[in-house]
């Protein structure tokens, strides 16, 4: 059963449930977190880590040889790395990171860090920081405080020449009591107005983590009133690089199985409809809008795909090992930056592509990281600046329906 993404008819408030119930609340911010974790893990078939600070995981061993990650102050940038234009944002040890060719920078400390992404400008980074403290529930008659997670969305300066401040705070308080919501995947709109964001926001007991809009002028949020499969709710939100588009995910389930479908939202009319079938997530536009590459999750693990924009159709697989998730396509247009895991260690590779749209062939697969031991869960994000890129070409205008069937080209093994 499906139902719109806004508050419930039965809420699920504790007020009426007796003493007992008076904990639901903060107890459903953690079950809530859970949920959430659950539900990407296992869309990703429990293949591609979650990585801890010493960037170990859950991942598939591909046969490779027990490695040891570089310590978590480290990121190891390969000699012979083929450089690009532009830099990319990623996440180590809880840490945001921003590498520009041979040169990777650590930006933030405290390892409370997570899913970084660009301005539009590139002249800063937005990001999730959890940070602990003190929550207050009642018990019986007394208000009691207990141990609390708050995630917020914070923005720091690209050159690390300010401290992070923060956009939006996950602290929930309602007549003295006071909790968490989860707020995940932060990314602004290309004219910069607006942060699309995945989160329970402003009140978890009313609603799933779902798709929600934030203005960052009036610092209000809406909910496009758009379908769910309760309460797995939906996960990575992507702007189309003119902003009328949003791409998201919504959450499914096939049995055991995760059954992630990617749907695609106009912005202006608030309707969405879906892009693929079952099993594809993580979407990321080309620079013209016309393409998406994707991951597409499988019994054999997590390989990268190129869909077209307008009706979900496979056009070329990246990857064949099931062991690479979460794309992100440079501004240039040529390049696919993604986390791949080997052994144990998760790291940053590059896939170089030739030859014109939709006819590519892969020209090479290099490493941009090596053994350094990524944040698995947090998405690279890939900024270049405008005197560098090419003329822009017009936004696709066509509205076809979805075609979910298989590529039409291998990649290397």
């Amino acid at each position: 059963m499906t139902q719109p993404a806004g508050p419930r008819s039965s809420p699920r408030t504790p007020i009426s449930l007796g003493s007992a119930g008076r904990w639901l609340a903060p107890i459903l911010s953690i079950v809530g977190l859970l949920i959430v974790a659950l539900i990407t893990l296992n869309l990703l078939q429990g293949r591609a880590p979650f990585s801890s600070s010493s960037g170990s995981g859950n991942g598939t061993s591909n046969g490779g040889p027990d490695q040891t990650p570089a310590p978590p102050n480290v990121v190891i940038v390969p000699p012979e790395v083929v450089t690009s234009k532009g830099s990319i944002v990623y996440a180590k040890a809880g840490n945001i990171w921003v590498q520009t060719g041979k040169d990777a920078k650590q930006l933030t400390t405290g390892g409370d860090d997570s899913m970084p992404s660009w301005s539009p400008d590139g002249t800063s980074i937005y990001f999730i920081r959890t940070v602990s403290g003190n929550g207050r529930w009642p018990a019986g008659n007394i208000l009691r405080d207990y141990a609390l997670t708050t995630p917020s969305v914070m923005q720091v300066k690209a050159d690390g020449s300010s401290d992070p401040v923060r956009v939006l705070s996950g602290k929930v308080s309602i007549n003295g009591r006071t909790w968490q919501a989860w707020i995940r995947e932060p990314v602004v709109s290309p004219d910069g107005t607006t942060l699309a964001m995945v989160s329970d926001r402003p009140d978890p007991s009313k609603r799933d983590v779902v798709l929600q809009l934030y203005d960052l002028t009036t610092k209000k949020s809406t909910v496009p009133k758009v379908a769910e499969t309760a309460p797995l709710g939906h996960q990575d939100p992507t702007w189309r690089p003119d902003g009328k588009v949003l791409l998201y995910v919504r959450n499914g389930r096939n049995g055991a199985r995760g059954a992630p479908v990617i749907y695609r939202l106009d912005v202006a009319k608030g309707k969405a409809s879906p892009l693929t079938g079952p099993g594809y997530l993580e979407p990321a536009f080309s620079p013209d809008g016309r393409y998406v590459a994707a991951t597409k999750t499988s019994s054999f693990g997590n390989d990268l795909v190129i869909l077209d924009a307008a009706n979900g159709r496979e056009l070329l697989r990246l990857t064949n090992d099931g062991a690479s998730w979460a794309p992100v396509w440079s501004p240039i247009g040529d390049s696919i930056a993604f986390l791949h895991i080997q052994g144990q260690i998760v790291d940053l590779k590059l896939i170089r592509l030739e030859g014109d749209a939709p006819n590519w062939s892969i020209k090479d697969v290099t490493d941009l990281t090596e053994v350094s031991g990524l944040d698995g869960s947090s998405r690279p994000g890939w900024f270049v600046p405008a005197d560098q890129l090419p003329a822009p070409t017009p936004m696709p205008v066509s509205t076809a329906a979805p075609s979910p069937s298989g590529g039409a080209s291998s990649a290397p093994q």
